[in-house]
């Protein structure tokens, strides 16, 4: 008899099911980050009033794009890893591999597409432009390409 109630009696999967949704729910979320930025400095450019440089690492998820966007200044951008193409407004698209430089002028509009499907592209950015000015005019959403 006591088998029998034993078998009847429902399985509960909570235990197990709620720490596995949320860890799958976490997984999800950071797939979907098409960008990552950290902002390693920014400060004032002594001898050039009203002018600052800001330098960051970014971190483009496969199969991402930057989606188009200026900066208010100069740009050079340092390939740590992986591989991309750097579109700019009026020049032909430029393939990029670690160890490459791209320069981009001021105002400029570009976009950097990750051309790996398995792994990340990594820059170390340098920018000098006007103090107060947002670092980054998005005209287009990041996204995921096809």
């Amino acid at each position: 008899m006591h088998k029998e109630a034993a078998m009847r009696r429902p399985l509960n999967f909570r235990p197990v099911g709620i720490p596995l949704g949320m860890i799958g729910t976490q997984v999800l979320s950071a797939q979907q980050t098409p960008l990552k930025v950290a902002l390693l400095l920014q400060t004032d450019v002594v001898g050039m009033e009203g002018k600052e440089v800001v330098v960051q690492f970014s971190e483009l998820a496969p199969r991402a794009t930057s989606g188009k966007h200026s900066h208010p200044g100069h740009e050079v951008a340092y390939v740590l890893e992986g591989s991309g193409t750097r579109d700019i407004e009026g020049m032909p698209p430029v393939t990029a591999r670690a160890g490459d430089v791209f320069y981009i002028p001021s105002r400029k509009v570009h976009e950097t597409k990750n051309a790996s499907t398995t792994d990340p592209l990594k820059l170390l950015v340098f920018r000098i432009h006007e103090k107060g000015q947002p670092i980054t005019v998005r005209i287009e959403d990041l996204y995921f390409w096809k």
